[in-house]
């Protein structure tokens, strides 16, 4: 994720992407209560409704409050079953997509690890984290840390180096993998509200999400449903961002556009483009992130060249920098909420 994808890391996200289609990343409930439940639901994996309906029986009604020591068993975005606190008071979170999550549900994790491309915490989440132990880089804890943390509930993101989820389950069996590769953040965040028993919270937040997105679309005046060209500018050249991509699916939700060269389902990253493909790039507007000092060399060293010049984006005066460690991440509802601020500051005000 933090690192400009090679071709064989594209093969290989593709082989995975494939086996784990199905992947349950609602983290679906499958008993509450007591160490010793195990209750079954439905498990429709990795659909929506089946985490809205696998988290009714705890979402509504509003239910006691769990005992200390309940738990609920959920599963996770691999389809494992996992047994977790019915009320987690020490969540890790191992990716800055679970850290937006669990902020966003208005809870304070016990660790975080910094973000991605980073090291440091995010800085559009830098201010909530204040004083929270980082326990090492993306999807790479330090396990000395992780110990030290005492996590009743570890995040994983979409950790899929077995080793180290062995290590991080010996720490607490309560380890989740929160998301598949081929989950959106909307799926993913629902999950993780099911998960910390705050499912109908998610569902608010997405809704007020959904509201806001379709607002400030609506607030674009002359550039209402213009189509954004999304780029992360690797060492070896720019990739566009297919259509389900996070920051891409923010667009589209502001009732924004694609260009035609872009308008691609999938959420991933293009292989970079050769100088020669450069037009692909091109748009009414170019949104332009990094994530790597030799990200913004590459970027710097190209704006010099008539190929870029010549784009339609560049002659209009219509490109805006924006921080790819927010656009380029599988996103999250503070991180989408970044997304609709710097397209409605660029496009607004023109």
């Amino acid at each position: 994720m933090s690192t400009p994808q090679s071709p064989l890391h594209l093969a290989r996200r593709r082989a995975v992407q494939a086996v784990a289609a199905t992947g349950a990343a609602t983290l679906l409930l499958v008993g509450c209560g007591s160490s010793g439940s195990s209750d079954k639901a439905s498990s429709d994996k990795g659909s929506p409704s089946a985490a809205t309906t696998a988290g009714a029986s705890t979402a509504a009604g509003s239910p006691a409050a769990p005992a200390a020591g309940d738990k609920r068993t959920v599963k996770d975005a691999t389809g494992t079953a996992v047994e977790i606190p019915a009320e987690p008071k020490r969540i890790v979170t191992l990716t800055q997509e679970d850290l937006d999550a669990v902020l966003a549900l208005g809870l304070k994790p016990a660790g975080i690890t910094n973000g991605q491309g980073l090291n440091e915490p995010p800085a559009y989440l830098k201010d909530k984290v204040q004083g929270i132990p980082v326990v090492g880089n993306l999807l790479q804890p330090v396990m000395d840390k992780v110990i030290a943390a005492k996590p009743d509930l570890i995040l994983a993101g979409d950790m899929q180096d077995q080793q180290v989820l062995k290590q991080l389950r010996e720490i607490t069996p309560a380890t989740l993998v929160t998301m598949a590769p081929t989950d959106d953040w909307k799926l993913s965040f629902r999950g993780i509200g099911n998960a910390l028993n705050k499912l109908e919270q998610a569902n608010k937040v997405i809704a007020d999400y959904d509201a806001k997105a379709v607002k400030a679309g609506g607030e674009l005046g002359a550039n209402k449903g213009a189509a954004v060209s999304i780029v992360r500018w690797n060492p070896t050249g720019p990739s566009w961002m297919e259509k389900k991509q996070f920051a891409s699916g923010v667009a589209l939700d502001m009732g924004l556009t694609r260009p035609k060269a872009q308008d691609k389902d999938g959420n991933a990253h293009t292989p970079a483009l050769s100088l020669e493909k450069i037009n692909e790039i091109d748009g009414d507007w170019l949104f332009l992130s990094t994530l790597t000092d030799d990200g913004k060399a590459a970027l710097k060293d190209v704006q010099s060249k008539p190929a870029y010049q010549e784009l339609g984006a560049v002659k209009n005066n219509h490109t805006v920098t924006v921080d790819g460690s927010v656009w380029s991440t599988r996103g999250g509802p503070l991180a989408a909420d970044v997304v609709i601020g710097d397209i409605g500051k660029a496009l607004a005000a023109k």
